[in-house]
């Protein structure tokens, strides 16, 4: 299944193991099996430590685990973790002997500290890509606590158990028959929630500093990651705090307008912002929320977990994320009829009927990509008219199972209590209250500034951007910002990464001339 070319890139990877981890697999009559026996045995051509051994367990679907000095390690696979799921595999491997990127003691700490017994499932899909960093977070949990299991399991080869629990989006966690989280989650909030879900380990709180620098950036996108190293160039002792690095840049496709380079995608471009970053001396601290910043001279950058930064000059580059309705049984249908990625969850709405929240680009193209598995897809916008492109518009207008609805606002998610079976809205020009008798409600309505934490400190105006001067100056001296949290006009890679760089060299001219 892994042709020579894999195999060899693997190699290079799996050069940085030192011990045995094997990957256990039970019998299983599925059709699948065979795939996942090649693909695992597949591993064992790109390193010596990588071993196969076969269970006399049966089961139904592919399923194997991973084990550590004799023991399984928490992590387990059901199903053949190929497409995107397949670095979740080469992660977890790594993970199994400590290798691979690993989170910093402080949130090794936490994880840690979760109550255990913890056994979750997550439900995914093949074709997913806000999957893999939910099932690469919980297998390093797995394996960093003692009390954790956690399998990953393919919708796919489990049916049954996707209609019982009543799923209707990946990736969907699941305990004990209930489900915990479901659709895309950084890390540091997928630990708040196991610790209000299970528990932690009870203890005296302490407040712990995690250092005082000259300059503090706060975001980890490309404003952020700018911003630090030209902060750390100019020989300034640069910390960065950031939820997840590379920000939006994680969910970005293609890219294709970054000058001098004809074609990237955000992921790629993320790791080679990291690398350049984590090339100099600059302190990282990923997987933190900021709660709040104090301070007069000295800024203190206060963090959810308790700990906090001390720092003469501050960089907030938080950048934006995807905007909610904000109406009643939104949030109560997550995963269950509510989405935000139609390419993730569309597989699920094959032959059912689907409702596109938003006009604009990315609302177009979902209903777009909804028309070729759905019924029906209805569009609604807010405006009188779509905002999207007009070659989009004019493809969605030509298909005849789609429809465009505008001066139309939502205003509740209609369930049955285990699924959406409707979306009420307000005709704008007539008042009249209308439903829509859907199976799913997908929302594409832009984004929302990363600026919750400095509301009550800093300008910002009503959409929520951070007010900053043509240097990046906000209303607060020795505070700065960059980047989509702020009101620069256009939120492009290419603005945000100047707007990074100018920030900081104007951090460094205040401080040179003693303006701060």
């Amino acid at each position: 299944m892994l042709d020579a070319a894999i195999i060899d890139q693997l190699r290079e990877v799996f050069s940085k193991l030192e011990k045995p981890v094997v990957l256990r697999v039970r019998q299983s009559p599925h059709s699948d099996q065979i795939e996942l026996n090649d693909l695992l045995m597949g591993l064992t051509k790109a390193s010596d430590l990588i071993r196969v051994e076969q269970s006399d367990v049966i089961s139904e679907a592919p399923y194997f685990e991973m084990v550590t000095d004799g023991v399984p390690n928490g992590v387990s696979f059901r199903g053949v973790p190929g497409g995107h799921e397949f670095s979740s595999l080469v992660l977890s491997i790594l993970y199994s002997d400590g290798k691979g990127k690993q989170p910093d003691a402080g949130i090794v700490a936490r994880i840690r500290g979760l109550k255990g017994p913890i056994r979750l499932k997550t439900y995914i899909s093949l074709t997913c890509e806000n999957c893999p960093e939910v099932v690469q977070s919980l297998n390093l949990m797995a394996i960093l606590h003692d009390d954790f299991e956690h399998e990953m399991v393919d919708g796919g080869v489990a049916q049954d158990e996707v209609e019982a629990l009543g799923i209707q989006g990946v990736p969907s966690v699941v305990s004990d028959g209930k489900l915990v989280h479901s659709g895309k989650i950084q890390l540091v909030d997928l630990l708040n929630k196991l610790e209000t879900t299970f528990g932690k380990e009870t203890g005296e709180k302490k407040s712990e500093s995690l250092g005082l620098f000259d300059v503090v950036v706060i975001g980890g996108g490309p404003a952020g990651a700018t911003a630090a190293i030209y902060s750390v160039r100019k020989g300034l002792k640069t910390a960065m705090v950031a939820e997840r690095f590379g920000g939006q840049l994680q969910e970005t496709k293609g890219i294709e307008n970054m000058i001098s380079v004809p074609y990237t995608e955000g992921v790629k471009l993320a790791a080679q912002l990291n690398e350049h970053v984590t090339s100099y001396p600059v302190n990282l601290f990923e997987h933190r929320r900021v709660s709040t910043i104090t301070g007069d001279k000295v800024k203190r950058i206060l963090l959810e977990s308790g700990e906090y930064l001390d720092a003469a000059a501050v960089v907030i580059a938080t950048g934006a994320k995807w905007r909610e309705l904000g109406i009643p049984g939104e949030r109560d249908y997550i995963g269950q009829g509510v989405a935000f990625c139609a390419h993730c969850d569309g597989p699920f709405y094959k032959d059912k009927k689907v409702v596109v929240v938003g006009g604009g680009n990315s609302g177009v193209e979902a209903a777009l990509d909804l028309a070729g598995i759905a019924t029906s897809v209805v569009l609604l916008e807010y405006g009188d008219q779509l905002k999207a492109d007009s070659v989009l518009i004019n493809k969605l207008k030509a298909l005849p199972n789609a429809e465009i609805v505008t001066n139309a606002k939502s205003s509740a998610v209609i369930g049955d209590g285990k699924k959406v079976i409707g979306l009420e809205y307000i005709d704008r020009k007539t008042d009249q209250l209308k439903r829509l008798e859907v199976d799913g409600v997908f929302v594409q309505i832009g984004l929302l500034p990363n600026s919750q934490f400095v509301k009550g400190l800093l300008e910002v105006n009503p959409y929520g951007e951070i007010v900053v001067d043509p240097r990046g100056r906000t209303s607060l001296a020795g505070v700065y910002a960059a980047g989509d949290v702020t009101t620069i006009p256009f939120k492009q890679i290419v603005t945000a990464m100047g707007d990074g760089a100018k920030v900081a060299l104007t951090a460094f001219e205040d401080r040179m001339r003693a303006t701060v």
